[in-house]
C-alpha cells in the first residue's frame, strides 16, 4: 500500500485529478481494509483539501470507474482495467469555467476561492440571462460550470453543492417588500397566525416557494421574478420577501412609489446559498471547496464578507432584534447542511426579536 501511494505522490505534478483517479483506480485492486486505510492516508497526506472536497471527487471518480468496469469484457483483467483508467487520467482538464454569476459579492467569492486553491482557472460569465430550471439544465449539459442558488434537497441530488453558505445565514433572514398603504397591517402581526392571513409572492422556481407553501402559508408565484413587483402593486398579494442584504437593492431596480420595506417583520428559515457544479466538473468543485474552506480558517471570508456586503451599515437599518420573528421550517434540508459549523453562520438565528 506504500508504495501504491507513494507512486500516487510522484504525480501531483500533473494535477490534483490527476493523482485523485490514479489513486482510485490503485485501490480497486486491494482489499477492501487496506482499500479503506489507503484512502485515508492519501486524504491526510494532501493537506490542500478537506475531506469534504475529497469526497466530491471520490463519489465522481467511483461512478465513472465502475460504469466502465461493467462495460468491459468479464474476461479482461484487472491490469487492463488498471491501464483504461490511467490513460483517461492523461486528458487536459479545462481551465476555462463558465458561470452564470453576475452579482458581485458571489462572483469576488468564487475568484478569490480559486486563486487560494492555486487551481489556475480563468472565469468566463455568460451574458445570457436564466431562470432556475434552465441553470441546472445547463450545468447538466456542461454549458454551464458553476452558478449559485439558495439550496434544496432536489438541486443537491441534482448538482455538485459546494457546503460553504455564501450569505452565512443571512439569506434566509427575508425582510418584506409591501404595500405603503399596508403599512399599519403588517405592524399588527404579533404571531404566527396572524401572518397567516398574509398572502406571499413568489417565483415559482425558488426553493422559497416549497418552504412557504410547506409552513401553511398562502403562496401566489409567477414564473418571471420581475412580473412580481406590479403584482403586488395590483393586489394580487401582499408581500414580497426577499434576503435582508438585497431587498434594499432589488426595490430600488424596481422603483415604484407605492411600495415600500416594512420595518416590523424579520422572515426567518434556514436556507443557505451554495455554489453549485456541473456534474461533468468535480475537480472544480473540490478546487472550490478547497479555496473557501482555506478563506474561513484565515478569517478571510468573513473579512470579505463583511466589507463587501457593508454588514455593520445593514444591522443598524434593518434592527433586526427589534422586529417581531416570523420562523418556519425548511422541511426539504438536507441532512448535510453544516448547521454545526458555527463559524459558517451569523448569529440571527439564535435571536429573541421582539415580543
Amino acid at each position: 500500500m506504500a508504495i501504491h501511494l507513494t507512486a500516487a505522490m510522484r504525480v501531483i505534478a500533473t494535477g490534483m485529478m490527476s493523482v485523485i483517479r490514479y489513486v482510485f483506480t490503485l485501490t480497486t485492486t486491494l482489499i477492501i481494509t487496506k482499500r479503506a486505510a489507503c484512502w485515508s492516508l492519501f486524504i491526510m497526506a494532501l493537506t490542500g483539501l478537506s475531506t469534504a472536497a475529497f469526497t466530491v471527487f471520490a463519489a465522481d471518480t467511483a461512478s465513472s470507474h465502475f460504469a466502465a468496469n461493467s462495460n468491459s469484457n468479464s474476461n479482461s483483467g484487472s491490469s487492463e482495467a488498471i491501464k483504461s483508467d490511467v490513460s483517461h487520467t492523461q486528458a487536459p482538464i479545462s481551465k476555462t469555467i463558465v458561470t452564470t454569476i453576475q452579482q458581485t459579492w458571489q462572483l469576488n467569492l468564487l475568484k478569490e476561492a480559486l486563486r487560494r486553491s492555486d487551481s489556475g482557472y480563468e472565469v468566463q460569465q455568460m451574458a445570457t440571462q436564466m431562470n432556475q430550471k434552465r441553470k441546472v439544465e445547463e450545468a447538466l449539459a456542461g454549458t454551464v460550470d458553476v452558478f449559485w442558488s439558495m439550496t434544496s434537497k432536489e438541486l443537491e441530488e441534482t448538482v455538485l453543492p459546494v457546503r460553504i453558505p455564501l450569505f452565512k445565514g443571512l439569506l434566509g433572514n427575508r425582510l418584506l417588500i409591501i404595500r405603503k398603504a399596508d403599512e399599519t397591517r403588517f405592524a399588527n402581526v404579533k404571531t404566527m397566525a396572524d401572518f397567516r392571513q398574509l398572502k406571499a409572492g413568489q417565483n415559482r422556481y425558488w426553493p422559497d416557494a416549497t418552504i412557504l407553501e410547506a409552513n401553511g402559508l398562502p403562496v401566489v408565484t409567477s414564473y418571471q421574478y420581475t412580473n412580481l413587483y406590479p403584482m403586488l402593486e395590483g393586489g394580487r398579494f401582499d408581500y414580497l420577501a426577499l434576503g435582508a442584504q438585497e431587498i434594499g437593492e432589488e426595490l430600488a431596480s424596481h422603483p415604484d412609489p407605492a411600495l415600500k420595506v416594512d420595518s416590523h417583520i424579520l422572515l426567518q428559515y434556514r436556507s443557505p446559498a451554495y455554489f453549485f457544479v456541473s456534474p461533468k466538473r468535480p475537480e472544480l468543485a473540490a478546487a472550490i471547496l478547497a479555496g473557501l474552506e482555506s478563506m474561513v480558517s484565515d478569517g478571510s471570508f468573513d473579512e470579505m464578507f463583511n466589507r463587501e456586503l457593508k454588514i455593520e451599515q445593514l444591522y443598524r437599518e434593518a434592527k433586526f432584534e427589534q422586529r417581531v420573528i416570523i420562523r418556519l421550517d425548511t422541511p426539504d434540508l438536507s441532512p448535510l447542511t453544516p448547521i454545526e459549523r458555527k463559524e459558517l453562520w451569523l448569529g440571527l438565528f439564535s435571536m429573541q426579536g421582539a415580543k
